[in-house]
């Protein structure tokens, strides 16, 4: 008999008989729009079955839920930060059948099927139906085991278990099983936790723990069962780091489940490297079947994802930094995803966050994304889940300058600016790295008076030269600045002793307790008020944690960040590398990076001097479309290598031209253009373009914000069904109107493979025209780059711009000429370029149109026309007037050419009259105008002017 069903939405009705053989067939009957018509779902889209609860969102985006008797959670998550299902109105339409003990749940894209009263979700009692590309086809999640489990008589990695405190994996040493090793480093508080299922009897069992202990004498670690210490691990000298012994102790365990740990404390001696743990038989041998569940990576179907970073040390990130396998995000090729969001801590009604502690081993909460090869949808279904992507000041999205040194503030003032100003380069912000502080260099608190002998006034000269300072800190305090003793007194805690971190006598916080990180924050006060405007958290080196079950610590850290700058009124952002922790660099925690885009611009790390490592970022910044992650920021001409080849730092600072910000830095290293002899002139024009297509930039990320679609658009997102646009992972769209194929081998002259989709394509640097789909070779001298502007495409820029101009007076928009009877539009989003006033309706949006046509029947003369639509809305410093220059590309010479219906005058090229002008060479009209009213629409068109290949 079927299990009674409570449903407050939608159709329900129960089936029998012939029915059952009909369900059999629905993998294959029941698909996406062939489904039945579902019916309105007039409230909440909720549907609960016994213990199963779902949640219909969007057509293409399912809650899935499992609770012992129905005790379902549905507080905020740090995944999801309103709790229940997110949506901007009524539920879509659905509806909700029986068949024979089957509940069948459909919206206009998706069947799910769950056999009802059959327990916890499996493959086998779960399946939802949906299109993939034409295709029928059934999907069955897949809930990953919970963090730091492991079978009873088998073997788990040690670096996979449940670690907190200081403990951290490692790649140092040789000989280890699994990605790694876990090791304490001597930091009291350390621990690496496992719940062991399936005990089979209550009793005595065996810890069986391998292990390295390269000193000469026995270490210890403290043995905890369900929290409570039962006694001491005992580990013998291995005979050297690199050499695993075994070693047992007995424990009292009760049948099925306990919680077994290692621990790091006061009293024991520590310094201890875990490679792998059994609980086994009392005498059994140590057993070889491993059922450990790493972080996952590489998975079948797997598009982009993500990584904490591409710093080049192989003890964080593992024995081959060049090959990084990037975590999954929820875009996959089979056209669908399950987030698991069982795991995830959840928010306090005072702000804070703390573990879920369900007590219920059949507790499931997770998202089901069913996008078949819609990718677009799954990305903005991500939005509607997680919230929108912060918009970080525009002044990002110009050229921002950072060097690893000991720079002075009389140096900036006097050699570094003028030099900018010298060579015609813009500069919009600065990163002041670890030495502005002194004494203590790495983490300390206190200025370098030596370096900036007056902070104040070296902040009101940043803001009379329109520059952005951003500081960088380090997440740990020395024992050497007063800043631990603040710390210390204002938050009660006592600060442990750091295991990890790179200066000495280094103290380690727990940023999940809520006093040590108020604390911490009430550090940056002084310097807020003395002008930083944003921060650079360098989480690099420092053992400092957050202790939080379910919390991944970067986000955690980075959303407190954001947090911070939003509440005195600025841009919440963070400039941070995600996603996981120092403790375990290429891992993955249960909550995962699913609200960084909320909070971080990624900050990718610190990156070798090497075409690989360039070719890496290349790939990253589209991959991470696929966590949402619209703003990355790589170390521009890498972190390493002092003096690079002219070609290689040419090559760098192209990509970053394309990139959403371009930010210089190194490691005491030459990174601008005039230190470079065939580098300089190409890189100082790049840098230049960079600043011109700010409003571009920016407008693209605008667009992140309000859809959750990426900046830097993979290949696949446009054009899903063409096989050729997942083979090129290194190339992608710059917002919608740019083709950009990173260069990414040495070279004067380079040649590279370029994928064209459906289209016409203009080269932005040399004009020529390309046709797709179709794969060609490139070659481009250094000076130039493989970036294509597509027909119809219209991107605005600023040409000479020093400094971002929020809302600009004058701007050029170039326009690729488009094949009559098409219609194509660009919108240019500008507001205060800082502060919230954006989130209230602060802003005006700018419309371009441009359509091309041949006139009736009877005349056939070529024309087209770009229409610029009225501002929509306004903030404070809007300008009334904007003057326009539009260059028409691929086009041929015009009869005559028109502004709001009056004839402009053929002027002579390369001015700045008002009037039109042709470059046969270049293959460009040129139209300038006068400045015309941003509250009104415009219309510039031409007549006789063709599509010129």
């Amino acid at each position: 008999m079927d299990r009674p069903l409570t449903s407050r939405t939608g159709r329900t009705r129960r089936v029998g008989g012939l029915a059952l053989a009909l369900a059999l067939l629905l993998p294959v009957l029941v698909v996406g729009p062939a489904a039945a018509a579902p019916s309105p779902g007039p409230t909440t889209g909720v549907v609960v079955s016994g213990d199963a609860r779902f949640e219909v969102v969007t057509p293409t985006l399912l809650r899935v839920q499992h609770a012992a008797g129905g005790r379902f959670d549905d507080r905020p998550t740090t995944t999801v930060p309103t709790g229940d299902a997110p949506r901007d109105a009524a539920p879509p339409a659905y509806s909700v059948d029986h068949v024979d003990g089957w509940l069948l749940l459909r919206t206009d894209r998706l069947t799910l099927r769950y056999r009802e009263g059959s327990g916890t979700f499996t493959p086998e009692n779960l399946a939802v139906d949906l299109d993939v590309a034409g295709t029928p086809t059934t999907a069955r999640p897949t809930w990953r085991r919970p963090p730091g489990t492991c079978a009873y008589g088998t073997r788990c990695e040690a670096e996979d278990g449940r670690l907190s405190g200081g403990q951290s994996v490692h790649h140092t040493h040789e000989g280890a099983s699994g990605r790694g090793y876990a090791s304490d480093l001597g930091q009291h508080g350390s621990t690496d936790a496992w719940t062991i299922t399936g005990v089979p009897r209550a009793g005595r069992h065996a810890l069986q723990v391998a292990y390295a202990n390269g000193s000469s004498s026995t270490r210890t670690l403290d043995v905890l069962v369900g929290g409570r210490r039962v006694g001491r691990l005992d580990a013998p000298p291995s005979g050297g780091w690199s050499t695993w012994r075994t070693t047992t102790v007995d424990v009292d365990l009760g049948a099925g489940d306990s919680v077994v740990a290692t621990r790091c404390s006061d009293d024991v001696s520590c310094r201890v490297d875990l490679d792998a743990v059994a609980v086994t038989e009392p005498g059994a041998r140590y057993p070889t079947d491993v059922t450990t569940q790493p972080p996952a990576t590489d998975e079948p179907g797997q598009l982009g994802g993500w990584t904490r970073g591409l710093d080049v040390y192989p003890d964080q990130a593992g024995p081959d930094v060049d090959a990084v396998a990037l975590h999954p995000g929820v875009l996959n090729r089979q056209g669908s995803w399950l987030l698991d969001d069982s795991w995830a801590a959840v928010r306090t009604a005072d702000g804070w966050i703390t573990g879920r502690p369900t007590g219920d081993p059949t507790f499931q909460d997770g998202w089901f994304f069913g996008y078949g090869h819609d990718y677009a949808t799954a990305l903005a279904d991500l939005r509607v889940l997680t919230g929108a992507a912060a918009l970080p000041p525009q002044w990002m999205t110009g050229v921002w300058y950072s060097v690893y040194d000991a720079i002075a503030a009389r140096t900036y003032e006097r050699e570094l600016l003028p030099a900018f100003a010298q060579h015609d380069v813009p500069v919009d912000g600065l990163s002041v790295d670890t030495d502005w502080k002194a004494p203590v260099r790495w983490d300390g608190w206190e200025w370098n008076a030596d370096l900036f002998p007056d902070p104040d006034a070296f902040f009101a000269w940043a803001r009379s030269q329109q520059l952005a300072v951003v500081l960088n800190v380090h997440a740990g305090l020395s024992g050497r600045d007063a800043a631990l003793r603040t710390v210390e007194r204002e938050s009660g805690a006592d600060l442990v002793r750091a295991g990890q971190c790179f200066s000495p006598d280094c103290h380690a916080l727990d940023f999940g307790d809520r006093a040590q990180a108020e604390a911490w924050f009430a550090l940056h006060t002084p310097y807020e008020r003395e002008g930083v405007r944003q921060w650079w958290m360098d989480w690099c080196c420092t053992s400092s944690t957050v202790d939080v079950p379910g919390a991944t610590p970067d986000s955690w850290l980075n959303e407190q960040y954001a947090r911070r700058l939003t509440d005195a009124g600025q841009r919440g952002v963070v400039l941070s590398r995600l996603g996981a922790s120092l403790q375990d660099f290429r891992g993955s925690y249960p909550s995962g990076p699913w609200g960084e885009h909320r909070s971080t611009v990624h900050f990718t790390g610190d990156t070798a001097a090497t075409w690989e490592t360039l070719a890496l970022a290349a790939r990253l910044t589209p991959d991470e479309a696929a966590i949402g992650q619209p703003w990355v920021s790589h170390d521009i001409g890498s972190f390493l290598g002092r003096h690079l080849p002219d070609d290689l730092y040419a090559r760098w600072v192209q990509l970053g031209t394309f990139q959403p910000v371009l930010r210089l830095h190194s490691y005491h290293g030459d990174r601008l253009p005039w230190q470079y002899d065939a580098g300089d002139g190409p890189a100082a024009d790049f840098l230049r373009l960079r600043e011109a297509l700010s409003p571009y930039t920016y407008s693209a990320g605008w667009e992140a914000t309000r859809t959750g679609q990426p900046i830097c658009r993979p290949l696949y997102l446009d054009d899903p069904e063409s096989p050729e646009a997942y083979a090129h992972p290194d190339e992608y769209r710059f917002g919608h109107d740019l083709l950009v194929a990173p260069v990414v081998t040495a070279g004067a002259s380079a040649s590279r493979e370029v994928w064209f989709p459906p289209g016409r394509w203009v080269g932005w640097f040399d004009g020529r025209t390309y046709t797709g789909p179709s794969t060609q070779t490139v070659t481009v001298p250094l000076d130039q780059m493989p970036v294509f502007l597509r027909a119809g495409g219209i991107v605005t820029q600023v040409p000479g711009a020093q400094r971002v101009e929020p809302s600009p007076a004058a701007v050029s928009l170039a326009v690729a000429s488009s094949v009559a009877g098409s219609v194509t539009s660009s919108v240019l989003h500008t507001d205060a370029g800082d502060g919230l006033g954006y989130t209230t309706g602060e802003s005006a949006d700018t419309t371009f149109t441009y359509a091309s046509d041949r006139g009736p029947w009877w005349w056939r003369r070529p024309s087209s026309r770009l229409t610029v639509g009225a501002a929509s809305g306004t903030f404070p410093g809007a300008v009334a007037e904007r003057a326009y220059a539009v260059d028409l590309r691929a086009l041929s010479r015009p009869d005559r050419v028109r502004v709001d219906g009056v004839t402009l005058t053929e002027v002579a090229p390369g001015g700045d009259a008002v009037g039109w002008s042709y470059d046969d060479a270049a293959r460009t009209l040129r139209v300038r105008t006068a400045p015309l009213a941003t509250a009104e629409a415009h219309v510039v068109e031409q007549r006789g002017g063709d599509v010129r290949d």
